[in-house]
């Protein structure tokens, strides 16, 4: 059964940091490029950092570079996003997405070009004082 899972998200305060997680079952990331995503209320879902599988390129939009870090452990088939120097305007609820790697990039899957074929159920994270 594929399955993606998020942990990690929870309250923080501004400039502090967070590490989301998304664990893969059923799959090998390797084979995949994985996007994370977030979503505020009212507002529509932004690819914040993606990486592909077979290569390790990364992309960021300007929205979070430098402050996002996105990496992948293959022997846990893991993916985690490092969240430093967050703001409120970061507060939403963070997904993760897996797309096969012959029908994208991470830059084309994080400016949501295509279906993601696997979505997590997503984390909650709020950056307020």
């Amino acid at each position: 059964q594929v399955q993606l899972v998020e942990s990690g998200g929870g309250l923080v305060q501004p400039g502090g940091s967070l590490r989301l997680s998304c664990a893969a079952s059923g799959f090998t990331l390797d084979h995949y490029v994985i996007g994370w995503f977030r979503q505020a209320p009212g507002k529509e879902r932004e690819g914040v950092s993606c990486i592909s599988g077979n290569n390790n390129s990364t992309y960021y939009p300007d929205s979070v570079k430098g402050r996002f870090t996105i990496s992948g452990d293959s022997a846990r088939n893991t993916v985690y996003l490092q969240m430093h120097g967050l703001e409120p305007e970061d507060t939403a609820v963070y997904y993760c997405a897996a797309q096969w790697v012959r029908i994208t990039t991470a830059q084309a899957m994080c400016e949501k070009e295509g279906e993601p074929d696997y979505w997590g159920q997503g984390t909650q994270v709020t950056v307020s004082s």
